[in-house]
């Protein structure tokens, strides 16, 4: 694929030094709210309060689309490979061609602010402030199913099917499904969760244990539980085939906004300034992650490392089986809305309407190593005891920040 650059991209940016960031895009004209990776990793788009999409290419960091129509300003996005979505304050979601920067579709329906899409295969699925989710063909403009029940917003989705969670006892069940065998979950400000049936529109269960509005979702299809996160301080596990609550997850002392899960451990991230990581399968909190002065808004995990963004306007790269923070990325004015990853490259977006582009590669790199290392203790089983706690030792040092802030411990290479 190969794109002009756009009239309507500047493709401002900023060189950095090593110690900051590569570029900085300074293309929007607000903050940017939420920023997508396509599949094959050859674009990013990006959301913003200025009312546009921008689309980025990953190969050399300009702005390569520009897409404008919406009426207020955007609050989240998705990126395929060839085509866009972004949906608005506004009511609307709208789909865009990535080459052209074409409006393809407007979908029209909802009557309040639309927060949340998700796209699966040939379907477009949306949740609102006006209480209701909804689901698309992507290829119409009419809405094909409504999912009405929630008593306040809906503020996030999640999709799997029942042909990858249920058992063969439970085929029967899903003879009068015979459209779809989809499940749409979502999460909301009345303090539930829901499971809808695509096919029909009907709710299948509502999971009750929260005392909080339900901010964030984590889907483990194989093995049928789901992560809820909330501003009653909890996370929670269900089974999704029965709705039984499996687990509460307490020692947060804020509201946890964001999930990730990788190889079993849960990784949260709270208003309490602290990401915890949790073994699934126990409940118990095996670490915590400390170095952030504001809420916890983003997370990402690759290689080893733990990537935050936070309300403090700084993104933090920690080892994730030792905690030990191993390098701060500043230069945000405002808090960090998303980030991603690709090709050794960290991407912050942030309420300052900059995108920041930084390079892990070194960080990555060191932690290639430390974990060729462990595993070559591990085969040394007879030595495990000295040999381990020799080489696990690390060293940081206390970094000032600028600004008479409080200290941090950063680890040496």
């Amino acid at each position: 694929m190969s794109l002009l650059l756009s009239p309507g991209c500047s493709g401002t940016s900023r060189m950095g030094s090593s110690s900051s960031a590569l570029k900085v895009c300074t293309d929007h004209q607000g903050g940017i709210n939420w920023l997508s990776l396509s599949p094959d990793g050859q674009w990013l788009l990006t959301g913003s309060e200025d009312g546009t999409a921008r689309l980025w290419s990953t190969a050399d960091s300009q702005c390569r689309g520009h897409f404008q129509g919406h009426e207020s300003y955007i609050t989240f996005c998705h990126l395929e490979n060839e085509a866009a979505f972004t949906c608005s304050a506004d009511h609307t979601i709208r789909k865009w061609d990535v080459m052209t920067g074409q409006c393809l579709a407007v979908y029209r329906g909802h009557t309040s602010i639309v927060n949340r899409i998700l796209v699966s295969k040939d379907y477009l699925f949306s949740g609102s402030y006006d209480r209701t989710a909804r689901c698309w063909s992507v290829h119409k403009e009419k809405p094909i199913q409504e999912f009405r029940g929630h008593r306040n917003c809906v503020l996030t989705l999640a999709l799997y099917s029942s042909k990858d969670v249920l058992e063969d006892s439970d085929e029967e069940e899903l003879e009068e499904e015979k459209l779809s065998r989809d499940f749409l979950v979502t999460g909301s400000t009345d303090c539930t969760v829901k499971v809808w049936w695509v096919s029909s529109g009907r709710c299948h269960q509502t999971l009750l244990g929260h005392t909080g509005a339900v901010l964030c979702l984590i889907l483990d299809a194989p093995n049928r539980e789901l992560f809820s996160g909330s501003t009653d301080y909890t996370i929670r596990t269900w089974n999704i085939v029965t709705g039984a609550q499996l687990r509460v997850f307490k020692e947060h002392q804020g509201s946890v906004i964001c999930l990730e899960l990788v190889n079993r451990c849960l990784y949260s991230g709270s208003a309490d300034r602290t990401v915890k990581c949790w073994l699934a399968d126990t409940g118990e909190r095996v670490r915590t992650y400390k170095a952030h002065k504001h809420t916890i808004s983003t997370l990402k995990y690759h290689a080893g490392i733990l990537f935050t963004g936070s309300g403090d306007a700084c993104a933090r790269a920690f080892n994730t089986k030792t905690g030990i923070l191993q390098r701060v990325f500043r230069g945000h004015k405002l808090v960090i809305n998303c980030i991603q990853i690709h090709n050794e490259l960290l991407y912050t977006a942030s309420h300052d309407g900059t995108l920041r582009i930084w390079d892990i590669r070194q960080i990555c790199k060191r932690n290639k190593r430390r974990l060729k290392k462990e595993r070559s203790l591990q085969g040394r089983s007879s030595q495990k005891g000295s040999l381990s706690r020799l080489f696990n030792n690390k060293v940081g040092c206390m970094v000032h920040q600028g600004n008479g802030g409080e200290q941090e411990a950063v680890e040496l290479v």
